[in-house]
């Protein structure tokens, strides 16, 4: 207890008897002599404080001459001991001292959430008085040591060191000594070798092993059946391989079995021992055969994950008895058969539902509309026919809906249908409705939160609807690989949130419209509200996948159409694009100087028009830009041989018989080949500019990564 002093003139004020506040005071110090940490434990914490190269101000509350049991981020016991540190989020660098190892009353150690650098020293691991030790998310590299086989019991209770750089093996001693031990939380490292596993003999209250994102290797091993009360095992993200052994299936008290993305091979006909299992979680693995179905005897199931295996076969109807799903992922599989096996109306805590390509037939299951709770559902490449059913307005809380490439008809009754949603902000329709007609119908309303629409590959014809002007949310447009004719309308620029428009390879007319030239957030740096999809968007691939809408880049894409004209000069007033793709159309003229000043341009394609004039010396300053076309145009003069132009390949630049320079066959003269000035063709050889011309016929325009950034499949 610290001293209590009193202020003479408070008590000269109140009581007017200043004497009975100094007796007070000698009282009170009689009776609570001052105490405080002792030297060596305030020692041990300076030398910690030593080692950090950046402190974030502990200094100013550290100090010497005062009690430590006062400093922050420490905590004593009533004898003045020090019990805990707490210094998670500090922005501490530096080392970790280990000579908080003499800290001999230190039960809680809490350095997580910093940039702590070395090694962990063995003094803290070994400490025959910490209880709880955490040092996650750091830089702390090396390995964990093996323990001296004569060390004694430990009362280790809690090991995070997660989100760090440590590497080697899982020191095996650990298990021996640290027989207390509940939680060891190692993963996001370098772990190698075989997983750790405890000798739950010996360590009976062992209940978390969270050991995903390592690489670990080899089978998962044999002895788990003795761990009788662990209810977590993660291993997700290494390189694991083998089957899943009999031992594992065995370990009845597992709540939480997580082991994504291995080379896990098998079946799941054990599964049905783990009846306590919550969350099953063994997606992106060679797992083969049938979901059996025993799996109906894990009535306690939220989460079912078995995305990304070989598995094939009908869902088992005994799934419907799982009545505390909450969420089935079964993409990419080859499971096959009709829905309606499954009774969904059973399944009234279901929120999400992924099965994304498969093999499923039929139509889609009334009892899914049952489901009132689902917030997303993806039905995509797979065989489901027939028309959308209007009790699908019954999903109230739906927010994403994908039911790309099936056989979906009539698209004007879909599109009114789902416009009743107002909770929908991603639907992907793309891939169905095929050679139907865009809906035109101006009464079709709705869909007032909707960000994402995605009608794309469906051969439609018609126009860009008006109705689509309605939706005042829209951030992602994705309209094409259609048939669509006419002009881009002018309402376009009213989609004030729109930063994402691709409308390529379609029969699209007219001149590049001012409109676009408008658009709100293509003009800003601003971006878009950070708000997660439902599921992860897969573009192209499961290698690249968008976790939310803002993660898209502002793009506009109106490639392989038919616009005619110049390239508007105020296109440099979108300072916000970045991806401009304006290839494979009619447009004449020379580059504008405009688009120079588009500074955050990553990719520029205006391949395949009938652009004339020299390539603007300007374009060097767009740092960003990493693809670049500018093939099979009628450009002119030397291209620059400095700066960031220089850098792309002969393919940006062939099919332009008047062009020169060293990285195509028609090279400048020898005065001309360091300049970056613009030279007149006269200048270039005739019969040079004929081979040219003759060569470059075979010679495709390279479209760069708009395969890959603009045929999303939801």
């Amino acid at each position: 207890m610290q001293p209590i002093y009193f202020s003479h003139s408070m008590y000269t004020r109140k009581f007017h008897m200043p004497s009975l506040g100094l007796a007070l005071v000698l009282l009170v110090s009689l009776v609570s002599p001052i105490s405080s940490c002792t030297e060596q434990e305030k020692r041990s914490l300076l030398q910690f404080l030593a080692g950090l190269s950046q402190d974030s101000g502990l200094t100013s509350s550290w100090r010497s001459h005062t009690n430590c049991c006062t400093w922050e981020g420490i905590t004593c016991n009533q004898d003045w001991k020090v019990t805990d540190i707490s210094l998670p989020s500090r922005g501490l660098e530096g080392s970790i001292s280990p000579f908080l190892g003499n800290l001999s009353g230190l039960s809680r150690l809490n350095l997580s959430h910093n940039s702590l650098s070395g090694g962990l020293p063995l003094e803290l691991v070994s400490s025959s008085s910490i209880i709880v030790l955490d040092v996650s998310f750091n830089r702390l590299t090396g390995g964990l040591h093996e323990l001296p086989s004569s060390t004694t019991t430990r009362p280790l209770q809690v090991l995070n060191i997660s989100s760090n750089l440590f590497t080697g093996r899982f020191p095996s001693t650990l298990w021996e000594v640290m027989k207390s031990l509940v939680i060891l939380n190692a993963s996001t490292n370098s772990f190698t070798g075989q997983i750790p596993t405890a000798n739950c003999v010996s360590t009976p209250y062992f209940a978390v092993l969270e050991l995903s994102f390592n690489q670990f290797s080899g089978n998962i091993p044999h002895g788990l059946s003795n761990c009788t009360v662990l209810k977590l095992l993660s291993a997700g993200h290494n390189n694991l391989g083998g089957t899943l052994p009999e031992d594992l299936f065995n370990v009845t008290s597992l709540e939480h079995l997580s082991l994504p993305s291995n080379w896990l091979q098998g079946s799941l006909d054990g599964i049905k021992k783990l009846t306590n299992l919550v969350i099953l979680d063994l997606g992106g693995n060679f797992l083969s055969g049938n979901i059996p179905g025993s799996i109906g005897d894990l009535r306690r199931l939220e989460e079912l994950h078995l995305g990304h295996n070989n598995m094939s076969g009908e869902l088992p109807t005994a799934l419907s008895n799982c009545t505390n799903l909450v969420t089935v992922d079964l993409k990419t599989n080859m499971f096959s058969g009709e829905l309606s096996k499954v009774n969904f109306s059973n399944l009234s805590s279901l929120k999400k539902i992924d099965l994304l390509r498969n093999h499923f037939t039929g139509n889609i299951p009334d009892s899914l509309y049952s489901c009132s709770k689902l917030t997303a559902l993806r039905l995509s490449h797979n065989n489901f026919h027939g028309q959308l059913s209007e009790r699908i307005d019954n999903l109230k809380s739906l927010s994403f809906l994908s039911l790309v490439n099936n056989s979906l008809t009539d698209i004007t009754r879909t599109i009114q249908i789902l416009g009743k949603s107002r909770s929908l902000t991603t639907l992907f329709i793309g891939l169905n409705f095929l050679h139907e007609t865009m809906p035109e119908d101006d009464n079709i309303d709705g869909f007032q939160n909707l960000k994402v629409l995605s009608i794309s590959d469906c051969s439609l014809s018609g126009k860009i609807p008006h109705w689509l002007s309605k939706l005042t949310s829209l951030e992602l447009l994705f309209l094409h690989n259609n048939q669509l004719t006419g002009t881009i309308p002018d309402w376009i620029s009213s989609l004030n949130v729109l930063f994402f428009l691709d409308v390529s390879n379609n029969k699209l007319i007219g001149e590049i419209p001012a409109a676009l030239m408008e658009m709100p957030m293509l003009k800003s740096d601003k971006t878009a509200p950070k708000v997660f999809f439902e599921l992860p968007v897969y573009a192209f691939s499961p290698s690249l996948q968008y976790l939310m809408p803002s993660a898209y880049p502002k793009a506009l894409d109106l490639s392989i159409n038919n616009f005619t004209g110049l390239i508007p000069e105020n296109i440099g007033r979108l300072k916000g694009l970045t991806f401009l793709y304006l290839g494979s159309n009619k447009l004449s003229g020379e580059i504008p100087e405009a688009i120079c000043t588009l500074t955050n341009l990553q990719v520029l394609d205006l391949s395949s028009n009938h652009l004339t004039g020299t390539i603007p010396a300007a374009l060097n300053n767009l740092h960003f830009l990493s693809n670049f076309s500018i093939s099979n145009n009628d450009l002119e003069g030397p291209i620059p041989t400095t700066g960031q132009l220089s850098t792309f390949p002969s393919s940006s630049y062939d099919g332009n018989p008047k062009l020169c320079g060293p990285m195509i066959v028609n090279r400048c003269g020898s005065t001309e080949a360091g300049s970056v000035s613009i030279v007149s063709t006269k200048e270039i050889d005739t019969e040079v500019i004929i081979a040219i011309a003759f060569g470059a016929f075979f010679i495709v325009g390279v479209m760069y990564d708009q395969i890959v950034l603009a045929r999303h499949f939801g």
